[in-house]
């Protein structure tokens, strides 16, 4: 459940309440928005059964929360989450582009593409150091090695720098280097690791499982956020469908359904959704149309060479020429994006 405030009530009404709260041997999450504050209730509301906590002074009333997710569920936050990753924002109002290749292949193809991409207008290099593949005997990445060629290109262009862990280890190694960890769809419910990135302080990219339902996502988010990392960036990627024509079926309904029933900004990734390089464009922009607070773009500098993904990226050029078009489109819906001129 969550206590709702009086606007006139005095920090002291507000630490009573809390205090009241945790001698229940509750959780307490404390949101104070302008005009108003909330108070979370986290745990087995019975053993409240012995307090009256709408009788409380500067108490409003009491609203009960029936979604199992708490720490992500908008009730329990006042307003937007805004997550800083490095010297940009998401879920503010600008639209921050994640860009880059699936895999770090060499230092060189990372370089390049890093260049290319904050030309074009991205703030967030994105780059695949381990990676979880279908087939055993397909390129599992660079490991360590790819992630200090990120840390460079970050040195060079300014960049902020995502990867994907997809084992504790590699939490340990990753968060050396990135700015945020990335967690994929097959790790989605690997609860674990979300607890895992839970316990750092590093902002967490939450990627949509191939199969889940939106509240399985956000119970995912939970996990992550109950150990005490609120910073978690959502991800819709695609699910799995009867469909084939693409690889994957973009639910683009998901960016409003989730701004409805979450704090945490959502971004779109039209690469993997699709895994055909001419439909990214048409569903990045219907993303950011949507209400999307950003998009993850693979861009390679020669797809045809790529070692993972390459029918599904942009080459520098195409890219390039996708966020020209996507400047005025968010200026028309109120937002703003910082491509190029």
């Amino acid at each position: 459940m969550i206590v709702v405030m009086r606007h006139d009530a005095t920090e002291e009404n507000i630490r009573n309440v809390v205090q009241a709260i945790e001698q229940c041997g509750l959780t307490t999450h404390l949101s104070k928005g302008s005009e108003i504050t909330i108070v979370g209730v986290i745990g087995d509301k019975s053993k409240l059964s012995k307090i009256n906590l709408d009788l409380l002074p500067g108490v409003e009333k009491l609203v009960p929360v029936t979604e199992s997710y708490k720490l992500a569920n908008k009730k329990f936050h006042v307003g937007s989450s805004v997550i800083k990753v490095g010297n940009c924002e998401i879920g503010g109002n600008e639209i921050v582009i994640m860009a880059g290749p699936c895999a770090v292949e060499s230092k060189e193809q990372l370089l390049e593409t890093a260049h290319a991409v904050k030309k074009a207008g991205a703030q967030i290099l994105r780059g695949g150091a381990y990676k979880p593949r279908t087939s055993p005997y397909a390129f599992q990445g660079l490991e360590e090695e790819g992630l200090k060629y990120m840390a460079e290109a970050r040195e060079e262009t300014g960049l902020a720098i995502v990867c994907e862990v997809t084992s504790i280890q590699a939490v340990e190694t990753a968060v050396k280097y990135v700015d945020m960890l990335q967690i994929g769809a097959r790790n989605m419910q690997n609860f674990q690791l979300l607890k895992e990135v839970g316990k750092t302080n590093i902002p967490v990219l939450l990627k949509r499982g191939l199969c889940a339902t939106i509240e399985e996502w956000l119970n995912a988010a939970e996990y992550i956020m109950s150990e005490g990392n609120t910073n978690v960036v959502l991800c819709e990627r695609g699910i799995r469908t009867y469909e084939t024509a693409t690889r994957n079926t973009l639910d683009i309904s998901a960016v409003p359904v989730i701004k409805s029933k979450s704090h945490l900004p959502i971004i779109v990734d039209p690469s993997h959704a699709t895994g055909v390089r001419a439909y990214v464009p048409s569903l990045a922009k219907a993303a950011v149309a949507a209400g999307a607070d950003g998009l993850m773009i693979e861009v390679h500098p020669n797809p045809s060479c790529a070692l993972s993904d390459g029918p599904q990226s942009l080459n520098p050029d195409d890219f390039f020429k996708l966020c020209s078009e996507l400047k005025p489109l968010a200026e028309v819906i109120g937002r703003s994006f910082n491509g190029h001129e």
